[in-house]
């Protein structure tokens, strides 16, 4: 994720390789990233956490250990995207940090993110406007109370997997159908990205666009009742709920 949030700033000029000090935790990480983006990349976290600024993007099951190994007297701004991590927690174990709970999603890496955003109280007014300015630069911003952001979460930032898996099988169907496997993706991709706009640019309500196109004894029609059969919206609703509350687990 916090390469998903980096690269379009470093490749749009926004932000430049020297201002960056990154921390992996292997050699080979270290190295690749290093090669393609000209950072100054370690494997020792120490110089990281001298920034003023730090981006923290590590599994939620690694925060005791990185925070027990943070410098004594290091302070700054603390940006956290670990999944269901809560700012309570945050604070107790980096007390000398003012934090930031920042959920965005991978759409990021083409600007087309959206990032939910909770602030502790200790962050300032120039520091909330700061971080808001930031996550603008790759998408779009919502700052939330922080009991909506596991809901978020679990739409935004998990929901590309599930609409990747929508993707997916639309294009298995149209090969079993008959089209070519690259012509079957580049369609399904197509598709979606295009009813998706027209959602959005129209402000229409899904089910409008649903009935826009089942003709009376159509082929959508026909779809549709057989998605019904199958349980297609009970399952993706179930699956919001579910990482929603495994995000909350995880705090």
């Amino acid at each position: 994720m916090a390469q998903a949030l980096l690269i379009p700033l470093l490749e749009s000029g926004l932000i430049s390789p020297p201002g960056v000090q990154a921390a992996v935790a292997s050699h080979a990480s270290a190295q690749r990233l290093s090669e393609a983006h000209g950072l100054a990349v370690s494997t020792d976290a120490e110089a990281a956490w001298a920034s003023p600024v730090v981006l923290l993007a590590v599994k939620p099951q690694q925060l005791e250990a990185v925070a027990a190994a943070v410098p004594p007297k290091r302070g700054g701004l603390l940006i956290s995207v670990l999944a269901g991590v809560t700012l309570q927690r945050l604070q107790r174990l980096l007390p000398a940090w003012r934090c930031v709970r920042a959920v965005p999603n991978t759409p990021a890496l083409v600007r087309q993110g959206l990032t939910g955003l909770a602030f502790a109280a200790e962050v300032s007014a120039a520091e909330r406007d700061w971080v808001r300015q930031l996550f603008a630069l790759v998408g779009e911003v919502a700052e939330l109370p922080e009991t909506q952001l596991d809901a978020f979460l679990a739409l935004t930032s998990s929901g590309p997997a599930f609409i990747a898996l929508v993707a997916e099988a639309m294009a298995d169907g149209a090969v079993a159908a008959g089209l070519p496997r690259a012509l079957a993706q580049h369609l399904a991709h197509r598709t979606l990205a295009g009813t998706a706009a027209l959602l959005h640019e129209q402000e229409l309500h899904p089910g409008m666009l649903k009935d826009m196109v089942s003709s009376p004894g159509g082929t959508t029609i026909a779809g549709l009742r057989h998605l019904e059969r199958q349980g297609l919206r009970s399952a993706l609703i179930e699956a919001v709920v579910a990482a929603a509350e495994r995000s909350r687990q995880l705090a």
